[in-house]
């Protein structure tokens, strides 16, 4: 039987297009790192937001200035699973199961078995492959379903201890190998806690837990933006300590990795400025902001140590390191106090995670080439997180099968300096799945208000801005605009009916998207 996995191989061992003059050398295989922050706005970055930016990202800026810097790169949605799983598959999330919300505590994976990854793709072509920090993207948790209930139980009264049943639940569960995870899905090892605020408290070794939860997590560890679910924890277990060793573990891949002859990849999902705001005795205070501020300030030391182990271990001019975060600041952590002291997370932007509006899914994007990505440059044009898997495919001369990153466009000829859009539009979908579809400078929702936690909501039943004479979403122009409105609309039943936003055979998503469900009957399409 012809597996995907097979098929990539066989496409693999035939002739790509030949590279034309200038273009990277595929023989060469860049290593590639990917970080990918949680929950960090796109005015979070300083050299992004001067004028309303409080908070020092020196390490991020420097990376800004020996690389590029975009200023229209978009994440998938307005919170984090679906974002995550468009990054590595290359295709639009609400083509799946997960038409809103996020993968909920012990949920089953998102990715299907079999679907191409970046990691599958670059696993193939001879790459080292692994993800070390948050994977949310679901595991095939060995619980049976009867007995879900009780593995999320909390405890009988605040404070009590695990039951004996509760315990010998948890003994079954995690003494076993946990399927379903990245290791399946093209990693060669995996290091993490899968969602840091969630449990299981412990950190995850490929597909085993490291050691044996035997308690709740203590309750002066929950709520005020630490730990948001009680649940299975291990004896001793620190929410300031997540940070650091994902770093360690990081650092020791890049330099063990870098003496290899194959090149590597590590997708590196840090936990944070995501909650837990568990920040570490020397970031305390530092930003003289909030708890917050602090952690972007830890966070971006962390990027830094990055840069640094890839600098120090001689892989520096071979390796191609991407930025960015996957979706806005969150705001409830004391977004109303930063902006009272002048620091303003989502920058020009109106709306913040969760949000359809540009601050929900509007993200920092910064790419370190050496050689092939011009120092201290700026990139305005389009791009998505979904493009890594197109652009990584270009790098290194691969033909995607047609099933496989259906809504991703290469932007190599970006990051080496060109000037010409790549993409022509973008699908952006907010927390409770309102979607808006961008064309140009034009954006359209396909519904009022945030579709997140956003406050306010439009008297009209659509939404659209004109991005390039209003960034900030002021002025409402759906019902002075019948016709743009009307071609936007025939553009996302395309995109959604054709199954990708990209040339090639059409493709099934895998359940009906029903797109246009927030607009009034009168406004929605036919079906």
């Amino acid at each position: 039987m012809t597996t995907q996995f097979s098929r990539f191989a066989l496409l693999l061992g035939l002739a790509a297009t030949p590279l034309a003059r200038g273009d990277v050398d595929p023989l060469r295989r860049p290593n590639i790192v990917v970080v990918l922050a949680d929950d960090l706005g796109y005015g979070d970055v300083q050299i992004a937001n001067p004028r309303r930016g409080k908070i020092p990202t020196p390490r991020v800026d420097r990376m800004a200035r020996e690389g590029m810097r975009f200023t229209d790169a978009h994440s998938s949605s307005g919170v984090c699973s679906p974002s995550r799983y468009s990054l590595l598959t290359g295709r639009y999330h609400w083509r799946t199961r997960l038409q809103s919300g996020i993968v909920g505590a012990f949920g089953r994976p998102l990715i299907a078995p079999g679907r191409l990854t970046l990691a599958s793709m670059l696993k193939e072509r001879g790459y080292r492959t692994a993800c070390i920090g948050k994977w949310h993207l679901g595991w095939d948790w060995p619980i049976p379903e009867d007995r879900k209930a009780l593995l999320i139980a909390k405890p009988t009264s605040p404070g009590a201890p695990p039951t004996d049943a509760q315990l010998e639940l948890w003994r079954t569960t995690f003494s076993q190998h946990i399927p379903g995870g990245p290791t399946t899905r093209g990693f060669d090892q995996y290091f993490g806690t899968d969602v840091p605020n969630w449990p299981p408290y412990c950190f995850i070794d490929d597909d085993r837990t490291v050691g044996l939860p035997s308690e709740f997590l203590p309750r002066k560890l929950l709520g005020n933006n630490l730990a948001s679910l009680n649940g299975p924890a291990i004896s001793g277990w620190t929410l300031e300590s997540i940070l650091p060793t994902l770093a360690d573990r990081a650092s020791a891949f890049i330099e063990q990795a870098a003496k290899g002859t194959d090149p590597f990849f590590l997708y590196l999902p840090l936990t944070t400025p995501h909650t837990p705001l568990a920040v570490n005795t020397a970031w305390k205070g530092k930003s003289d902001l909030n708890a917050y501020a602090d952690l972007v300030m830890e966070t971006d030391a962390v990027v830094g140590r990055m840069l640094d182990a890839i600098d120090h271990s001689g892989a520096r001019e071979n390796t191609l390191v991407i930025f960015t975060s996957d979706n806005g600041c969150a705001p409830y952590i004391g977004v109303k106090e930063l902006e009272w002291k002048g620091h303003f997370p989502s920058g020009p932007l109106r709306g913040y995670k969760s949000d359809v509006w540009e601050g929900g899914h509007r993200v920092p994007f910064l790419v370190r080439w050496p050689g092939v990505t011009p120092a201290a440059s700026r990139c305005d044009l389009l791009v998505q997180q979904a493009d890594l898997m197109a652009t990584y495919a270009d790098i290194l001369g691969l033909t995607l099968p047609d099933d496989a990153g259906e809504d991703s466009v290469s932007f190599l000829p970006l990051i080496r300096g060109g000037a010409r859009p790549v993409r022509t539009n973008v699908v952006s979908q907010s927390m409770r799945g309102l979607l808006a579809i961008r064309k140009g400078d034009w954006k359209l929702i396909f519904g009022a208000g945030s579709g997140g936690w956003g406050e306010g909501r439009d008297d009209q039943t659509g939404q659209l801005y004109n991005l390039a004479d209003d960034l900030a979403e002021s002025r409402n122009l759906y019902a002075e605009n019948p016709q743009r409105v009307a071609e936007l609309t025939d553009l996302m039943g395309t995109i959604v009916r054709r199954g990708r936003s990209t040339p090639g055979p059409t493709q099934r998503n895998d359940v009906p998207v029903n797109w246009a469900r927030f607009l009034s009957k009168g406004d929605a399409p036919a079906p």
